[in-house]
């Protein structure tokens, strides 16, 4: 016993259902694979982290509150990268050390 219908005109509408559906399937493989196409294209080319960082508070004075090593997870927004010895200055003078990616560590400054 067969599941498809026994009569011409329900065919036929199983039939454009069908390959309107398959078409909509072909259509969102095609987004699917250039979606993943640019998300490798991006990491393949994504600037490396910088080696240490700065998170800037908030305010007027945007001061130093944070030294972490480049591409810490609980680097913020307000972050920029420095170099080496900028990094080391900043733990010399009073900056904190993240907590998680603990640069002072990295560094060799510790109190």
């Amino acid at each position: 016993m067969s599941d498809l219908p026994p009569d011409l005109p329900r065919l036929r509408t199983l039939e454009t259902w069908l390959v309107m559906t398959l078409q909509r399937v072909r259509e969102r493989i095609t987004a699917v694979e250039q979606h993943e196409s640019e998300r490798q294209r991006g990491a393949t080319h994504r600037p490396r982290p910088p080696d240490w960082a700065l998170e800037m508070g908030i305010g007027r004075d945007h001061l130093p509150v944070y030294v972490h090593v480049g591409g810490c997870h609980m680097t913020g927004g307000r972050s920029t990268g420095v170099p080496r010895q900028t990094a080391v200055r900043a733990l010399t003078e009073g900056v904190e050390a993240c907590p998680h990616c603990r640069p002072d560590t990295e560094l060799g400054v510790l109190d």
